[in-house]
């Protein structure tokens, strides 16, 4: 049977690949998207998440989240990385479906309570919709199977600050309650998204073998390309969001560690993630290691079938 996964997303470019990958997988049945602000806010979140969707016809729920952080203001839009609209200058499009009405706090409570144990969330931009549903209904902790996130560094690193991942830095309060909650926490950060890349020549293989779907996130990750090559030198992209799909898909590609984990909320390292020392917070998984190539194969072989099997979802419909 299908893993029931929720995918809380601002999308964005990766996010994008993390998505089309999920609905390609049969693993896999994405059961809603919740929206957040960071690559774009979140109005644009939501319209591009239901596009998606449209794309693969992939029937599945998607619910507005959160505008703003918790307690501070919000920061502006990564357009730099991904576009005004979130995938690069592919045009903007108006999708044919419209959000659920719940808020993404209501609806992952919601979902969860009613199939308790079952469902995976797995959060690929700021923690936000997380922490609200923890303050909405606590029993999620208990009601959710486990949470993935892609976010964070066990090293001294970062992307957006010399020690600050951007999905931690744009709500660290959110962040430290999602560490704090005792629920089962997987952090896919960048001590190992960073380790898996893809080349343009990858994204035109997958425009032949997916001319539709893989032409789409071709043309979109000709952004991605330039930012990354203008950090890099080197004319690629890391496997940001597709990184914690694939952490629960094939854990076997990745070595994990326990520890329990805090986020600095002030100060000049506001945004890192670090190893909390006081004992008194649940141990969570750490990716600290991937079989980078193993990981970057089983996306490309899942996104190339991606066209086809949107076909027959939509002569199954």
């Amino acid at each position: 049977m299908a893993q029931k996964l929720i995918i809380d997303t601002d999308p964005g470019i990766d996010d994008a690949m993390a998505i089309h990958m999920a609905f390609a997988d049969q693993r896999l049945n994405v059961i809603g998207m919740t929206s957040i602000f960071g690559n774009v806010p979140t109005s644009t979140a939501t319209r591009n998440a239901i596009r998606l969707a449209e794309m693969a016809n992939y029937k599945t729920i998607v619910a507005g989240g959160a505008k703003i952080p918790l307690i501070r203001p919000a920061e502006p839009a990564a357009d730099f990385v991904h576009g005004v609209e979130g995938f690069g200058t592919v045009p903007p499009a108006t999708p044919a479906g419209t959000a659920d009405a719940r808020s993404a706090a209501e609806f992952i409570c919601d979902s969860c309570a009613a199939m308790p144990g079952e469902i995976i969330i797995c959060a690929v931009g700021p923690l936000t919709n997380l922490a609200l549903a923890l303050r909405l209904d606590p029993a999620i902790a208990n009601n959710v199977k486990s949470v993935v996130i892609m976010g964070g560094s066990v090293a001294y690193h970062g992307n957006v600050t010399t020690c600050a991942e951007a999905n931690i830095w744009n709500d660290p309060d959110a962040a430290d309650a999602v560490f704090a909650a005792n629920w089962d926490l997987t952090m896919v950060g960048l001590d190992v998204t960073e380790k898996t890349q893809c080349t343009p020549h990858d994204f035109d293989q997958l425009a032949m073998s997916s001319p539709e779907i893989g032409g789409f996130l071709r043309d979109a990750t000709e952004f991605y390309f330039d930012f990354h090559e203008q950090k890099t030198n080197i004319r690629s992209c890391f496997m940001h969001d597709p990184s914690a799909i694939l952490a629960i898909t094939d854990p076997n590609l990745f070595k994990f560690e326990t520890m329990p984990m805090r986020v600095v909320c002030d100060g000049k390292e506001i945004g890192r993630t670090k190893r909390h020392e006081d004992g008194d917070r649940r141990k969570i998984k750490v990716a600290m290691d991937v079989k980078s190539e193993m990981a970057r194969q089983k996306f490309l072989a899942l996104v190339a079938n991606a066209d086809s099997i949107s076909l027959s979802r939509k002569v199954s419909s």
